[in-house]
């Protein structure tokens, strides 16, 4: 593992690092946005797609405080390694790809700790849909991770998610012509049509004794809501110091290009529950 300063700028209210780091064999490409008087630091975990670094995202938590690491996701821009994902007939939900790109967000958590301005930051993962199982794992892989806050992370196993995703179609109007019901007797009955190595994020969640924040739609068509928030109440009740917010009108796309009200929860909840004021 290495990390290379390739550039550094500074912007009206940040300073922005370009770095590369190494994971499983292939080099990573990030930029590092830190604000001048930062209470907390995030790693910004890729949604399903061929992500690139997430910039925009990164500066608007930038201009709210928290230092943001952002990088290609593998395989995708200037980051080395294969992309996984239905575009390139690839399952990107199997067991093995979700645990490759933990890995890639546990070493991007100590290249991030190695740049802070002070070691005494509070330190998370944030991040999108896929995200969902993305993240526990990476915490597992990693004690020094203190927190984690998701936009639309589904809280099932990913043949739950699929089965989910099959039976709605994409289909925008999907909870106006079908009962909860109706959709948790699917997902329980359905047969997978695909074969791969399941992950249950609640494995690695029950595991964790740290602090997390789910994000929902309450219109989502792509993962179950409120089958995930059944599970996190079941975690809660053990002792977990889990949270969630759902937002009726909403579907999927709960991230701050679309909605400002999700991403201000979630600045709010990192402020409050972890940071420094």
């Amino acid at each position: 593992m290495s990390s290379t300063l390739a550039l550094v700028a500074q912007e009206s209210n940040f300073t922005i690092k370009n770095v590369k780091f190494k994971s499983e064999g292939v080099s990573l490409s990030g930029t590092i946005f830190t604000p001048k008087k930062p209470y907390s630091a995030v790693i910004i975990v890729h949604g399903s797609g061929q992500e690139k670094r997430m910039t925009e995202f990164a500066t608007k938590l930038a201009n709210n405080g928290i230092i943001a690491f952002t990088y290609d996701k593998r395989g995708v821009g200037e980051s080395g390694g294969v992309y996984a994902g239905p575009e390139v007939g690839t399952n990107n939900i199997d067991s093995a790809n979700l645990n490759l790109l933990a890995i890639d967000a546990s070493l991007a958590t100590n290249i991030l700790l190695a740049h802070l301005p002070t070691k005494h930051l509070p330190i998370g993962l944030i991040g999108f849909s896929q995200a969902g199982w993305v993240i526990p794992l990476a915490a597992e892989k990693n004690s020094k991770v203190n927190f984690m806050a998701l936009f639309s992370g589904p809280v099932v196993t990913a043949r739950e998610q699929l089965r989910f995703q099959f039976f709605t179609q994409g289909n925008a109007n999907f909870w106006e012509t079908h009962s909860e019901s109706e959709m948790r007797s699917y997902i329980l009955n359905a047969p997978d049509k695909y074969q791969f190595v399941d992950t249950d994020p609640r494995s690695a969640l029950s595991k964790l004794s740290i602090p997390g924040l789910w994000i929902f739609g309450g219109k989502d068509i792509q993962i179950p809501t409120q089958l995930s928030i059944e599970n996190i109440e079941y975690l809660k009740k053990s002792g977990k110091a889990y949270e969630y917010q759902i937002f009726p009108a909403l579907g999927h796309n709960t991230t701050p290009a679309r909605n400002s009200e999700p991403f201000d929860m979630a600045i709010n909840w990192i402020k409050t529950r972890v940071g420094k004021k």
